[in-house]
């Protein structure tokens, strides 16, 4: 009886970890990352135009509404004509230094890709034969490869990014033709789950009716 009791106390205290712990990393890593982006923002705002100077006490978020709105400022300028002109001088400097010029190229050319709504990267998940044959790894679908990658190959080729376990922002880019991919019905977003926490947490697969 009394360990019947323990072991149902201590599935109760189990279930409650697992139900708050989520939340409250979360909450933990949403709230740090306010509060530094407030602590960066506000230090440089004049003592005249910082409300905690009338209020006496500092505003969560306030950092976060300026940055927000200095980006979109940021971008309507950049929009018109003289925007552009002055981008497009900024990016000539740029271009001309050997080093800086890499860098900027490769940062801008992800960010538009991950930003653009006609992006096609990661389009779907599969499972491909990496590192070697017979070892199979979940690969993200990024989409058609360099027409001369392919023509170079003599097959039809794709973009596979593989990410790395816990954590999917590095991986390998892999180039795969279409017949050697086994396509998965899971979403990317059950996919970098499973990669993140080391297939413990798995996809529910769907029940075909």
């Amino acid at each position: 009886m009394r360990s019947s009791v323990a072991a149902r106390l201590r599935n109760y205290f189990l279930a409650g970890i697992l139900v708050t712990a989520p939340i409250a990393i979360t909450i933990y890593f949403a709230w740090s990352m306010v509060d530094y982006v407030d602590s960066r923002v506000t230090a440089v705002l004049p003592e005249r135009y910082n409300p905690s100077t009338y209020l006496h006490f500092a505003i969560p978020g306030l950092g976060v509404v300026i940055l927000a709105l200095s980006l979109t400022l940021i971008g309507f300028l950049t929009a018109n004509y003289l925007g552009r002109m002055t981008l497009r001088l900024g990016e000539s400097v740029v271009s001309r230094m050997p080093v800086v010029r890499t860098l900027y190229s490769a940062l801008k050319q992800l960010f538009e890709t991950v930003l653009s709504n006609r992006a096609q990267s990661f389009s779907e998940v599969v499972l491909v034969e990496f590192p070697r044959k017979e070892m199979w790894t979940l690969g993200l679908v990024v989409g058609p490869a360099y027409s001369e990658v392919s023509q170079k190959a003599g097959a039809d080729l794709f973009n596979v990014f593989v990410p790395t376990t816990p954590n999917p922002t590095s991986g390998y880019l892999v180039f795969v033709p279409r017949t050697q991919m086994v396509r998965l019905e899971m979403t990317v977003e059950d996919c970098l789950k499973m990669i993140i926490s080391g297939g413990i947490v798995t996809p529910v697969p769907k029940l075909k009716l």
